[in-house]
């Protein structure tokens, strides 16, 4: 697949280039290439970077990046089963737990929902970094709602995090699941509060915690011109007529 002459290849973390100085030089600066495309379109096409991961992974599968980068672009790409063999792998390699909560997440993917939170409570999860933790938490949450079991969702999402003030990356995402729950238990008055607060969090529109506000209240956005609306016949009428009448007064 084409790469555009400005990607270089050095924008990859350096981590990551760290990693690839295993390889012979024109095949690092290739792989290189492939990840920082991946990395590029993973939002916006995420198709289109899941090519281009595949095509890093027959260069470098044992690249333990090259592999993480693969699970992402097919987890972006719903293919769950696939993900989860790339973020073992991954795992395998670098022996790290990072990827522990995306990895119980496959398993929602795949209609395991109980295996995610057979997950969520293994020793790996104290390991994670706070972030870490706090996805989990989302993941686990999900997946008592996957099993029907909203009251106990909204409790998994209870925690100091939640009640804390303090504004993290995470923040507005688990405000958001919080609100959401309530909301899918009934609790409308205490769902519009905290999508309200996922808002307040929520400085780089990761969530669409307005527009659902915007429901909750009842407003609607329609547009102010719809110009797939036929025009109506006899309005032309009138207004021709009128401009008629308006040379009439000029004569």
């Amino acid at each position: 697949m084409p790469i555009p002459d400005d990607v270089t290849g050095d924008e990859i973390d350096q981590d990551v280039r760290q990693e690839l100085m295993s390889l012979p030089k024109g095949l690092a600066d290739d792989v290189a290439r492939n990840l920082v495309m991946v990395a590029n379109l993973i939002d916006e096409d995420p198709e289109k970077a899941y090519e281009y991961s595949r095509i890093a992974l027959r260069l470098a599968s044992r690249v333990a990046a090259v592999r993480e980068a693969a699970g992402f672009a097919a987890y972006a790409t719903q293919k769950y089963s696939e993900a989860l063999a790339e973020f073992r792998a991954a795992r395998r390699m670098t022996g790290g737990v990072e990827l522990w909560p995306v990895m119980a997440d496959c398993e929602r993917g795949m209609g395991r929902p109980e295996r995610a939170l057979a997950m969520a409570g293994e020793s790996e999860v104290q390991k994670l970094d706070k972030a870490g933790q706090v996805e989990m938490r989302l993941v686990a949450a999900g997946a008592r709602r996957d099993m029907g079991q909203l009251d106990a969702a909204i409790v998994t999402l209870q925690s100091p995090e939640l009640a804390s003030t303090a504004v993290h990356p995470w923040t507005a995402r688990l405000r958001y699941a919080y609100a959401d729950a309530l909301l899918a238990a009934g609790r409308e008055g205490d769902a519009r509060e905290w999508f309200a607060k996922a808002l307040e969090a929520d400085k780089d529109g990761a969530t669409d915690a307005s527009d659902r506000l915007a429901e909750l209240d009842g407003v609607e956005f329609v547009d102010a011109i719809d110009e797939s609306e036929p025009v109506d016949d006899n309005d032309s009428e009138s207004v021709d007529e009128d401009e008629d009448e308006d040379d009439e007064h000029k004569d």
